[in-house]
């Protein structure tokens, strides 16, 4: 950074003089130079006045977060970290493709201009499955003219009847709007049916069969053969095949299986396709990939980019040409981050995905609507669904930089790290004999699930939190009602949701009337015991469990409850807890905790709630207690 530069006086009559040549303005050229040393030695000293004293080599590593299957992120990176990685990334539109399959914002893509990018951003997709014919054909209407660029339609048992395919789209503008379709073989012949001889389609559609993603839900092989056939029948700039890889993810793979088994998914169909008569170029051009995106945000970005880098390597070795190698992206906000309760909170979930989705390099978004988790979606989820994506390309203006997270120390490591590790779970995969090998043999639901368990443990110690339910829940809150979905093929792999375990145990507590309750006894003034008694509210109020609180014993017969928890410091514990549990079951409780750690080793108290606490484990025996069957 330079100074602006002073002009010098000029010469009675003579030219303006040269203006003098700027300083230079180093940042922070002030301060000393800071080392990672020091920065440990700072790190280390914080660590130890929060009680830790044994501290890992590097001390970093006590800060270290797992964000997906052996892969996990530092509290610092520096330049040292990336290394080349930034070079090596290559830029927008060329192989290996890590900075977008987009040479611009507008345009076609790198894959020769068979799929049209919406100028100045991404595709704004918006998902249909209500069988109800009318309200569908009203909601795909509403969505056209209020900023949404294509439509997903799921068809089927369930969904949109495939008898009612041609009234559903009466509207639709199919020159001017792709469409890519779920429901397998009936619902492509269907759609093939209905545009015979039409040579006006927009491109960019997709027919979107996907037999391994059926194999994977419903535990039953999926023949691949016709692949090809319905590919030259399809209309020109369409793909054929959806490799979908939010199947895993809604199943609780982390980003690594998620990547792993959609990469393994996209060779097992280039194998297909190819024996079944396309070129490799040409089978590449059949395929469209499909990813959740999450609340996780960094680890969405560098997932996207380590999933173009992983699949060009694949294209390149199956001898594809650059231009075909790019992988088309379609990011969808994920299912298994969305909760029932406090679903308002799920607008957030969406939104921050999407901007992951965005910042990654995604060719297609979709947005689920907030209340996804309930049912089949109202107007108003579905316009808050759209205008996030319109807000974020509109007016945040997010489309007009392609990867602007590229070059970060931080989003080119994990990018790396998220690539390694798919590949080397892609390369298992192979060796077992493929995914449909893999699927059938049991290894992917074992992978998946020892990923969802480890998840499992994140979440149930709210190392993982959840706002509006592990965290900052409303016991008091009325849900809206929607009309229910039809539950997705089941059979295989199963569907799984972060908030599901407590939403379970709430559940039970809503169906008792009156509401259960913790009595949170208070020792000391308000200031001395609000940290602990809000803690402990919150703990329990994640169950649906009503939390009054009162000093000592006093409120204990008006709570109406025969558990309590003691609230306050630990000096107050040492002086009063014991005596004040004794009082409790004196005046009818039958069982006490403590807000504290079980290292205050209080008489009389039966468990203990703190930070880092099994909360779910805490819940069901606080419900036993209660006599409330979860």
């Amino acid at each position: 950074m330079r100074s602006t530069g002073q002009q010098t006086a000029a010469p009675e009559g003579g030219p303006p003089a040269e203006p003098e040549a700027p300083e230079l303005l180093e940042l922070a050229g002030e301060f000393p130079a800071a080392s990672r040393a020091q920065w440990r030695d700072l790190v280390a000293g914080v660590l130890r006045k929060a009680g830790r004293d044994q501290l890992p080599d590097p001390v970093e590593d006590a800060l270290r977060r797992t964000v997906a299957t052996g892969v996990s992120v530092a509290p610092l990176y520096t330049a040292e970290d990336a290394g080349d990685l930034p070079a090596l990334a290559g830029v927008p539109g060329l192989p290996p493709f890590t900075r977008g399959s987009r040479a611009g914002a507008a345009g076609v893509t790198a894959a020769g201009g068979a799929d049209t990018e919406v100028p100045g951003g991404w595709d704004v997709r918006q998902r249909h499955a209500d069988p109800d014919v009318a309200l569908t054909r009203e909601a795909i209407a509403a969505d056209l003219e209020n900023g949404v660029s294509s439509l997903w339609l799921v068809v089927g048992e369930g969904a949109v009847p495939v008898g009612s395919l041609g009234e559903v789209l009466a509207d639709v503008y199919l020159d001017l709007a792709p469409l890519t379709l779920s429901g397998g073989a009936p619902a492509a012949e269907a759609f093939l049916a209905l545009v015979e001889g039409r040579t006006d389609l927009a491109s960019g559609g997709c027919l979107g069969l996907d037999p391994l993603g059926v194999h994977a839900t419903t535990g039953q092989a999926q023949d691949l053969d016709g692949l090809a056939d319905l590919a030259r029948r399809a209309p020109d700039g369409w793909r054929t095949v959806v490799v979908d890889g939010t199947v895993f993810a809604d199943a609780g793979a982390s980003a690594v299986e998620e990547l792993g088994c959609a990469v393994a998914a996209g060779v097992a169909y280039l194998r297909a396709l190819t024996a079944q008569g396309l070129t490799v170029d040409e089978a590449l051009g059949q395929l469209e990939f499909r990813f959740s995106a999450s609340a996780d945000q960094f680890t969405t970005i560098a997932a996207l980019r380590a999933a173009r880098r992983v699949w060009d390597r694949v294209a390149d070795a199956s001898g594809g040409a650059p231009a075909a190698r790019a992988m088309r992206q379609h990011a969808v906000t994920s299912s298994v981050m969305t909760s029932r309760h406090d679903p308002w909170v799920n607008m957030l979930r969406t939104t921050v995905a999407c901007f992951a989705a965005g910042v990654g390099g995604a060719d297609v978004v979709t947005v689920q609507p907030f209340d996804a988790a309930l049912g089949l979606p109202d107007a108003f989820a579905r316009r808050i669904a759209r205008n996030t994506q319109s807000l974020l390309v509109e007016e945040g203006h997010l489309a007009r930089v392609l990867d602007p997270a590229g070059g970060s120390w931080y989003v080119e490591s994990l990018t790396e790290d998220l690539a390694r590790a798919a590949w080397s779970w892609f390369t298992e995969i192979e060796r077992a004999g493929g995914l449909a090998a893999a699927l059938s043999s049991g290894l992917v639901a074992e992978r998946i699930g020892a990923a969802w368990t480890e998840r499992s443990q994140r979440l149930a110690t709210r190392t993982d939190a959840l706002t509006g339910v592990s965290e900052f829940p409303n016991p008091a809150e009325v849900l809206p009602t929607r009309r229910p979905a039809t539950p997705p093929p089941s059979g295989g792999l199963p569907r799984v949701r972060a908030a599901a375990a407590f939403e379970e145990r709430r559940d039970a507590v809503e169906a008792v009337d009156p509401r259960p309750r913790v009595y949170l006894a208070t020792l000391g003034p308000v200031s001395r015991h609000t940290a602990r008694s809000t803690f402990a509210a919150n703990t329990f109020g994640a169950g649906g469990l009503h939390t009054p609180a009162g000093d000592g014993v006093a409120g204990l017969a008006d709570a109406a409850t025969t558990v309590a928890c003691i609230c306050g410091t630990d000096r107050d514990y040492a002086d009063s807890a014991a005596s004040l549990a004794a009082e409790l079951r004196a005046a009818g409780a039958t069982a006490v905790w403590l807000a504290g750690p079980p290292s205050l080793e209080v008489d009389g108290v039966d468990g203990y709630v703190y930070a880092g606490c099994d909360a779910l484990a805490v819940l069901d025996r606080v419900l036993e207690q209660l006599e409330v069957t979860a």
